[in-house]
């Protein structure tokens, strides 16, 4: 481990001030070498205060170390500090060979992209942004829904770990306090000779301790910890893969559907250029959304085939009581197992009147 990320989980453990000779002592350095280590933090942008006759203590910010998650999941974690996109270095070290179960990790991301190719807000210092290359070699129909059991290990370890109850929505959204805290971004491939599904890339971005987002997104965008987080990312990335792993698949399913936004709502979605409103009934184990038309007749969504624009509670009034790689790879998108949804005016509607 390297000496700013040992000096940084001495001060992140401190409860007060940690003195710079007691620091130097403590980890047979001399003061000018703790001194480039606190300025080497500072360019991480974690806030260090220093006080005189005190020594220094972190007021917020920490430090991504990937040692520190490979000692307590059992993943080969790959830094890139200067990172375009954790899901481009996924896919280049996938082409290279490079082993799966490996987690492609990074502070920030230069070039990180959503659903469709949109534009994903990455600050320097307060997210989580990491991609997980898998090779699960199955045919497509008995692949696990990925998304879905990546969506409720994300509920499962912030419950575990700070008591958050975030919720779901269909199909790869994660909100907490009414806003986007979250989102999962999961692609595969799968090999036309075969048929077989060789790889799979799940990118996870998460607003972990984000205080300062651009204006056209304050109203949509939010963050889990607004002040100086009780947990760190470390903690939080190691929790999430290992109920990931561990928690069987139908238990993540089962909280998947007790997270959802949108069970029970009415909705509005898009299909075929045609807008269609109804009651979200369901969620099936791969990952599809049950709707009743206002006709009565029920309709399966796939998450790659739609966009489900609206989502809102149903209120009767009191008349109406009760109820690249061609050859020889393929991209491919789960479309109802896998497959992001990109939701539109993600806001959701309240109807009180009598």
């Amino acid at each position: 481990m390297k000496t700013h990320e040992i000096l940084y989980q001495t001060l992140a453990q401190a409860k007060d001030y940690v003195n710079g000779e007691q620091l130097a002592q403590e980890m047979g350095l001399s003061r000018t070498s703790i001194w480039k280590a606190i300025q080497r933090l500072e360019k991480e942008d974690i806030e260090i205060e220093s006080v005189k006759n005190r020594g220094y203590k972190i007021l917020s910010g920490d430090l991504l170390i990937p040692q520190v998650i490979e000692e307590h999941c059992p993943l080969t974690v790959s830094y890139n500090p200067q990172c375009q996109s954790t899901q481009l270095d996924a896919k280049n070290a996938m082409e290279a060979g490079g082993h799966s179960s490996t987690l492609y990790l990074a502070p920030y991301q230069m070039a990180g992209k959503g659903r469709f190719g949109r534009d994903y807000f990455c600050p320097s210092q307060g997210g989580i942004y990491m991609s997980l290359h898998l090779k699960p070699n199955l045919p497509f129909d008995q692949a696990p829904a990925y998304t879905l059991m990546v969506a409720a290990a994300i509920y499962k370890a912030l419950k575990n770990l700070a008591l958050l109850d975030v919720d779901i929505k269909w199909v790869n959204d994660i909100y907490y306090k009414g806003k986007k805290v979250g989102g999962i971004l999961t692609e595969a491939i799968s090999s036309i000779e075969t048929g077989l599904i060789t790889d799979v890339i799940i990118g996870v971005g998460i607003n972990f301790a984000i205080t300062d987002f651009p204006k056209e997104l304050k109203d949509k965008a939010g963050s889990l910890f607004e002040s100086q987080p009780p947990i760190s990312r470390n903690e939080l990335i190691v929790e999430i893969w290992k109920e990931f792993f561990t928690t069987p698949e139908e238990e993540l399913i089962y909280l998947y559907k007790q997270r959802s936004l949108v069970l029970g709502k009415e909705v509005r979605f898009e299909q075929n250029q045609t807008s269609y409103q109804g009651l979200a009934k369901d969620i099936s184990d791969n990952g599809q959304l049950l709707v009743q038309l206002e006709d009565g007749q029920e309709r399966w969504l796939n998450s790659g085939e739609i966009s489900l624009t609206k989502w809102w509670k149903r209120v009767y009034k009191k008349s109406r009581p009760g109820v690249g790689f061609f050859d020889p790879w393929c991209w491919a998108l789960f479309s109802e197992m896998v497959c992001p949804v990109h939701f539109l005016k993600a806001r959701e509607k309240y109807d009180t009147s009598e």
